[in-house]
C-alpha cells in the first residue's frame, strides 16, 4: 500500500493562526479515501529521518523562523530529506508549506515557490472565487471555477517554470494557488488553499487534493 507521512505543524513549526491538527486530520481523511496509508507526525525534524519507505511526503506546517524555540541538530534530518528526494519521493505542500522548512535549503526549489516576508500577503479570510485552468494538467482537467471561504496567498515568490492550475485575482492581478511540477525525480504539488477546517469543507478543494494525491502516487 502507498504510504504517506503528513508533517503537521507543532513545536517550532506551530503558529497562532493555523489549526494544524485539524487541517492535518482533514488531509489524512482525503488521502485515506484515495487508498493511501497515512501517518501524521508532529515532530517535523525528527520525521525527516524516517522517510525510508514513505511514498508521499505532505508538508502542512508553519514557519519555524517565527518562533524562538531552539533549532536542533538537523544534519540527520537534512540527509534524510535529501535521500528521499534523490529516490523520487512525491511531495504535497499545503498552504503554509510555502513558508515552512526554512532550515532545509532545497525546499524552495523543490516546492517551486516561497512566501516572501518582504512582499507576500493575503487579504482577510473571506469568500473567494477560485479560477481553474482546466486545460493545463490532469489534476484540474474537466473541473470548473468555484467559490470558497479561505485565506488567499498573494505575491508569492514563484519559480519561472511553474504553471498555475488554480488562481485568484487581487487588484486585477492573477495569483497562483495551485501547481504541479517535477523536481528531479519527484512529483510535486503545492496548494496554497486550506487555512482551516472550514476551508476543507469545500468539496472542490477536497476533489483537487484527491486528484493531486492520485497524480503524485501514480494511482
Amino acid at each position: 500500500m502507498t504510504r504517506a507521512l503528513i508533517l503537521s505543524g507543532a513545536g517550532r513549526y506551530a503558529d497562532p493562526w493555523h489549526p494544524f491538527a485539524q487541517t492535518s486530520a482533514c488531509l489524512a481523511e482525503i488521502l485515506t479515501g484515495c487508498g493511501v496509508s497515512v501517518t501524521i507526525a508532529t515532530d517535523v525534524d525528527a520525521a525527516m529521518t524516517l522517510l525510508d519507505g514513505v511514498d508521499l511526503l505532505v508538508v502542512n506546517a508553519g514557519d519555524p523562523s517565527r518562533n524562538d524555540l531552539p533549532v536542533p541538530d538537523l544534519s540527520a534530518a537534512r540527509a534524510g530529506f535529501a535521500a528521499a528526494l534523490e529516490r523520487g519521493i512525491a511531495v504535497l505542500g499545503t498552504h503554509t508549506a510555502a513558508a515552512s522548512l526554512t532550515d532545509y535549503p532545497e525546499w524552495e526549489s523543490v516546492l517551486g515557490g516561497r512566501w516572501s516576508p518582504e512582499r507576500s500577503m493575503h487579504p482577510p479570510i473571506g469568500p473567494a472565487r477560485i479560477t481553474l485552468h482546466a486545460d493545463r494538467h490532469p489534476v484540474v482537467a474537466g473541473l470548473g471555477d468555484f467559490d470558497t471561504v479561505d485565506e488567499r496567498y498573494s505575491h508569492l515568490r514563484v519559480a519561472a517554470d511553474v504553471v498555475p492550475l488554480a488562481a485568484h485575482t487581487l487588484d486585477e492581478v492573477e495569483h497562483p494557488l495551485l501547481w504541479a511540477r517535477t523536481a528531479g525525480s519527484s512529483r510535486v504539488v503545492y496548494s496554497a488553499l486550506g487555512h482551516d477546517a472550514r476551508a476543507y469543507e469545500s468539496a472542490e478543494l477536497r476533489e483537487l487534493l484527491a486528484r493531486a494525491t492520485r497524480w503524485l502516487t501514480g494511482r
